[in-house]
Order: C-alpha cells, then sequence, then structure tokens
C-alpha cells in the first residue's frame, strides 16, 4: 500500500496544485492519459466544493486530501471542516447547489460521479464533509 498525505489552505489556487500533484501520484501505476485526466477532473470537483461550499471561500481553511494507490486502483479522500452537508441525497443530485448565482453550480457530485468508479459522501452540518472517490487505474 501507498499513500500519499496532503493539508492546502481552501485557496482557489491550490486546486491546479493537487490537481497535478494527485495526476502525477496515480501515474506511477501507468494509467493511460483518459484515466489521469478523469482523476484531476474529479479531484478539481471536490476541492471547489470544500472551498465554495463548504468554507465559502475562506482561504484560511484547511483542506485535507489523502491518496491511496492499492490494488490497481487510487482512492482520495478530500475532506474540510466546513458547513456540510444537510441532505446528501439531494446534494449529490444533479443541478443540486447552494450557490445557483455561480456559474456551472450543481454539476460538481455529478462530474465526480461520471469521471471516478465510486463517490462516497459523509458529512456532518457545522463539522465537515469528507469525499471519498475511487479509481481502478488499470
Amino acid at each position: 500500500m501507498d499513500q500519499l498525505t496532503l493539508i492546502v489552505k481552501s485557496m482557489p489556487e491550490n486546486e491546479s496544485l493537487v490537481r497535478s500533484l494527485i495526476g502525477a501520484y496515480a501515474a506511477r501505476k501507468n494509467p493511460n492519459i483518459e484515466v489521469i485526466n478523469d482523476i484531476k477532473t474529479a479531484v478539481s470537483e471536490a476541492l471547489s466544493n470544500s472551498i465554495i461550499h463548504g468554507y465559502s471561500d475562506d482561504a484560511t481553511k484547511d483542506i485535507h486530501i489523502d491518496a491511496e494507490l492499492a490494488d490497481d486502483a487510487l482512492t482520495v479522500s478530500i475532506r474540510d471542516f466546513g458547513v456540510g452537508i444537510a441532505d446528501i441525497k439531494k446534494a449529490t443530485s444533479g443541478f443540486f447547489t447552494t450557490k445557483p448565482e455561480l456559474e456551472h453550480s450543481g454539476l460538481g457530485f455529478t462530474i465526480m460521479q461520471a469521471f471516478m468508479d465510486s463517490v462516497d459522501v459523509n458529512s456532518k452540518i457545522n463539522e465537515g464533509t469528507t469525499i471519498t472517490m475511487k479509481k481502478r487505474l488499470v
């Protein structure tokens, strides 16, 4: 088992950094470029959810990222300690958003589910949200 742990501030600039790091980490198993791009896209969406919805763009907060390579698969968990999600089923349905004024709002979970093999969401109000995604690499 191979693990990677990151803690980054909830800043939009860190989205591209984490996206690239997780993509490079997964590349160690030599998946095709489509798989790498799927992972990077899903990671971006999960981080965006933490930044925008979990922390309301408060750049002083931390986001924890744990990644693991095992059995030809990548598992990535992205955790914030923000507001949490009141209704996970509703939030993970297509086009639901708490910020309708933002462009492309409401597609994050739909995109994560489309690009990853599994997406699990755990959340508690005022304690935060953890999104755990898995993708087979072969």
